[in-house]
């Protein structure tokens, strides 16, 4: 009989752990000051609701909107760790986009999502963010896919941007995608790697076909993805720890990434984005890593080199790979503070 009770108050205890983890209401900290703002809140965007944080000490501070990249991957689990000294400049907004973690809805049907979409609804976040705060233009930052969907936006509606910039820029796949390859293989022949050599050799005609993606657990073991940071605790521990995020909303977010990103990375490939914009009417900045080969630096700077912008720069981060926003926060902070006052704002 004691046994039996124990194992009973044992259940309860762990189902009311489960359910409290899946239901426990999500927030963001507050930021001190008598104009701040810190919110987290779902609103309603082209049919569907997107989850939105915004966060800065200063409403009345330039608005930053990032685009995430993935596709699927929300940076909302994680970021706050690599923003404070931004949210004393700007106001700056993150958003899940649509299917992608807490704007993931287990009842939508995501089988026709487009990349479209997606540039619609950042459009639609856009004009609500600016009537929010009574500011005419936002600065644009998208990194890795997300730069497929921001370009394209401020390509499109320029009057909405001050500026757009592309961290981690997408480009040709087919010329990023060999770039990685053969950094990968020199990395693996100079580690003495030969099986690694062997097995990436074998992809070479698929990924010069177009057909495949240089795999991203090689590039991420030579250095090719991130360099001073670890993007995968980052999200582990944003997962268990973060506020923003409960345990339901981990379940959306890697169902999202499996209803979606096979589908809108066949879309990036089939619609190569240096076919799609081949001119931006607004002050147009490239960020990259000197060791991205997720999304090729070298590519990166052929596809800048053709596009024409009223006023250009392409930036170089000496330490990082893909994430010089993280890896190298602090210094890219002074960059885009520096930046933002010679923008018209």
């Amino acid at each position: 009989m004691k046994k039996k009770r124990t194992f009973t108050i044992f259940f309860i205890t762990i189902t009311l752990i489960i359910i409290t983890a899946l239901l426990f209401p999500t927030w963001t900290p507050k930021i001190e000051g008598v104009n701040s703002i810190a919110e987290l809140k779902s609103i309603e965007i082209n049919g569907t609701k997107l989850e939105v944080m915004i966060r800065g000490a200063n409403k009345s501070n330039p608005i930053v909107i990032f685009v995430h990249g993935g596709p699927g991957c929300s940076e909302i689990p994680y970021v706050r760790k690599y923003q404070d000294l931004l949210e004393e400049h700007f106001t700056i907004v993150h958003y899940d986009q649509r299917g992608s973690g807490k704007s993931f809805h287990f009842f939508e049907d995501y089988s026709k999502i487009t990349t479209e979409q997606h540039v619609d609804d950042l459009l639609a976040l856009t004009e609500y963010v600016k009537g929010e705060f009574s500011q005419d233009k936002v600065i644009l930052i998208s990194h890795s896919f997300g730069t497929y969907i921001g370009l394209q936006a401020a390509s499109l509606y320029p009057e909405n941007y001050a500026a757009y910039i592309g961290i981690g820029q997408v480009s040709n796949i087919t010329v990023s995608e060999m770039d990685s390859l053969e950094y990968t293989i020199h990395q693996a022949q100079q580690a003495g790697n030969q099986k690694d050599v062997a097995q990436l050799e074998l992809l070479r005609d698929s990924i010069k076909n177009g057909q495949e993606h240089t795999p991203r657990n090689m590039v991420r073991k030579y250095g090719g993805a991130a360099r001073l940071i670890n993007e995968n605790m980052d999200y582990l521990l944003g997962f268990l720890t973060s506020p923003e995020y409960n345990l339901l909303d981990v379940i959306r977010y890697f169902k999202g990434i499996s209803a979606t990103q096979e589908i809108l990375l066949d879309e990036e490939k089939e619609k190569d984005i240096t076919t799609i914009v081949n001119k931006i009417d607004i002050p147009l900045y490239f960020v990259m890593g000197k060791y991205d080969y997720m999304t090729s630096t070298n590519a990166a700077k052929e596809y800048y080199d053709n596009l024409d912008a009223p006023i250009k720069d392409f930036a170089i981060f000496e330490y990082s790979a893909h994430y010089p926003q993280f890896e190298e926060e602090i210094l890219f902070a002074d960059w885009l503070i520096k930046t933002s006052k010679s923008l018209e704002l």
